[in-house]
């Protein structure tokens, strides 16, 4: 919706109200005029329904107005007299237009003097629920959203299962752009598993002032931009989604708007500067391990790798234990059972669940195997265990190809040899050319809202000639820390400034396992209560944290007892 179409809508929301409430206003001792104008109107109903005038703020707060709407519909029809459950709900499900027959009836009666408690318990619940349901999703929507870090991409500097709380008011807030939406449900209602918003009306896009930039390598969570699916981790194509329905992404801001980002051999460089990353920043890489004698999967463990692949020979397979152990394996060798072979993650196959089967395992120690890890980690392994040698995969072969960004065949550049390619800044202008059109086609026809027309060389932009693009917001550049492990920038290019979401700060839960069932949940004590950032040991603030509610249970405790003392 533009302007225009705003402006009509609200006026028609206006003159809805008038209609649907000036006997009312003037049956409860007001002009009739009040309810006619827009805000003011507003104020005047709170003092009619005998209920505070900062409500009124409420009613202006996307996402809350909506919940807000209902409480005061029920709260306008009992101020004249209508406490019936079958009149609340009336009011409710016409939303609101049930205010309109009451405005019209002959026998209506303001109650000056009605009980603003309720006459019930569930009453009293209803109306705590409600209002705590409003307290939490403000907090969501504006402050503070939690998340769960379901997948490797930043590994090891992010977990599997580290549970964040994610600042939105760091960077400042976004006004949700999907108005009419489930509070504190992404794009899908969990159990009936369908779409939990409405595409229109569509809000224009408006961000609080926050107190910093994104700063170059900061972690960001921010909504995909290539988001073309209803659920997370379900593959589709052609779904059409709102900015702020689109998935959740977590990756750190390796370039910013302004830079110049190039990947050579593996390495991020800045602005033809080598990109130094924060101290807890931990870097993985795949590395192919060689030694004749074999590799030792216990040794690799104990030295910290745990990203790499395992073979097991069982020599006693059968139907029933092989469809046992499918949860723990990714793949099989082998063609007969007495040639069968099944290939696990690091973690193997659970020594109970073979024993229990009574199946002949053993695991083949071969002389070459790929791992994912941190060069902290290559050098210790180097060090302390013998082996031929270690070498960092790097891809560097570069032909033709669509896997990596900007998806043409005419560039070849991959995961670890890509670019120089400029990030685009707000009111920073391009040349157009079939050299750089394709880098950012995307920013121009779809964030930026363009009808492009090409002609050989020439670009005609919105029925306007033009050689030069001047871009109308800032853009960013997102990669994960496991990065041959990351879904990030290298494949689907840029993330819009109104594609951020916020800034994670803490960790206030890690669970090690979390994707192998609840009977595998392991606490990572270390981490949990800890800040994402920061220098030196990581801390946890767990026990401050105890402590804090110790002091205030003590607190509470006292004072109520001497509460009693004096009321006695």
């Amino acid at each position: 919706m533009n302007f225009n179409e705003w402006l009509i809508f609200i006026l028609s929301i206006q003159l809805i109200h008038f209609i649907g409430t000036w006997r009312l206003y003037s049956i409860a001792g007001r002009k009739s005029w009040e309810s006619a104008i827009p805000i003011y109107n507003a104020f005047v109903l709170m003092s009619i329904i005998k209920r505070p005038k900062w409500w009124v703020i409420l009613l202006f707060i996307p996402v809350i107005n909506l919940m807000m709407f209902g409480i005061i519909w029920v709260e306008t029809i009992r101020s004249f007299g209508k406490n019936s459950t079958k009149e609340t709900l009336l009011a409710i499900f016409s939303l609101g237009f049930y205010i309109l027959f009451i405005n019209y009836s002959k026998k209506v009666n303001y109650l000056n003097d009605r009980n603003l408690n309720s006459n019930s318990a569930f009453g009293d619940w209803l109306s705590s629920l409600m209002f705590a349901i409003i307290a939490a999703t403000l907090v969501h929507t504006y402050f503070i959203q939690p998340f769960i870090i379901p997948t490797g991409s930043l590994e090891k500097s992010l977990l599997i299962g580290d549970f964040l709380f994610v600042s939105k008011f760091h960077y400042g807030a976004r006004i949700p752009t999907t108005p009419f939406a489930m509070p504190m449900v992404h794009d899908t209602l969990p159990l009936i598993k369908t779409r939990s918003y409405f595409k229109k009306p569509q809000l224009p896009f408006l961000r609080l002032p926050g107190f910093q930039k994104i700063k170059r390598n900061d972690i960001v969570v921010f909504n995909w931009p290539a988001d073309t699916v209803r659920q997370f981790f379900v593959r589709e194509k052609g779904v059409r989604k709102p900015i702020d329905k689109k998935s959740n992404y977590v990756k750190r801001c390796v370039g910013i708007s302004g830079d110049t980002l190039e990947i050579r051999d593996g390495i991020t460089y800045i602005n033809n500067s080598e990109n130094i990353l924060p101290e807890w920043a931990k870097i993985q890489h795949t590395y192919t391990v060689y030694n004749n004698e074999g590799i030792s999967s216990r040794k690799l463990l104990k030295n910290g790798i745990t990203d790499f692949e395992r073979i097991y020979r069982i020599e006693n397979i059968t139907q029933s234990s092989y469809k046992a152990l499918i949860p723990y394996i990714i793949g099989r060798q082998g063609n007969t059972v007495e040639n069968f072979s099944v290939i696990t993650p690091a973690k193997g196959l659970p020594v109970k669940l073979v024993r229990s089967l009574g199946l002949k395992v053993s695991e083949l120690m071969t002389k070459k195997k790929v791992i994912n890890t941190t060069f902290g980690n290559v050098l210790k392994f180097q060090e302390l265990e013998k082996h031929d040698s270690i070498i960092r995969n790097i891809s560097k072969i570069k032909t033709p190809n669509e896997s990596f960004f900007p998806n043409r065949i005419t560039f070849d550049w991959n995961e670890d040899n890509f670019g120089p390619l400029i990030i685009p800044k707000k009111g920073a202008r391009i040349a157009l050319n079939n050299k750089t059109y394709p880098l950012y086609k995307k920013i121009i026809e779809e964030y930026e809202g363009n009808n492009v027309i090409r002609q050989d060389n020439t670009f005609i932009v919105n029925n306007q000639k033009l050689t030069s693009y001047t871009f109308k917001q800032n853009y960013y550049w997102m990669m994960g820390d496991n990065r041959h492990r990351s879904e990030d920038s290298r494949f689907w290019g840029f993330v819009p400034e109104d594609h951020v979401m916020g800034k994670p700060v803490f960790i206030w839960m890690s669970i090690d396992g979390f994707n192998d069932g609840f009977k595998n949940w392991k606490i990572r004590w270390k981490r949990v209560f800890s800040v994402v950032n920061g220098e030196g040991k990581r801390k946890s603030y767990l026990p401050h944290f105890l402590l804090i509610i110790g002091l205030w249970q003590s607190f509470v405790f006292i004072r109520r007892r001497r509460n009693k003392k004096i009321s006695k």
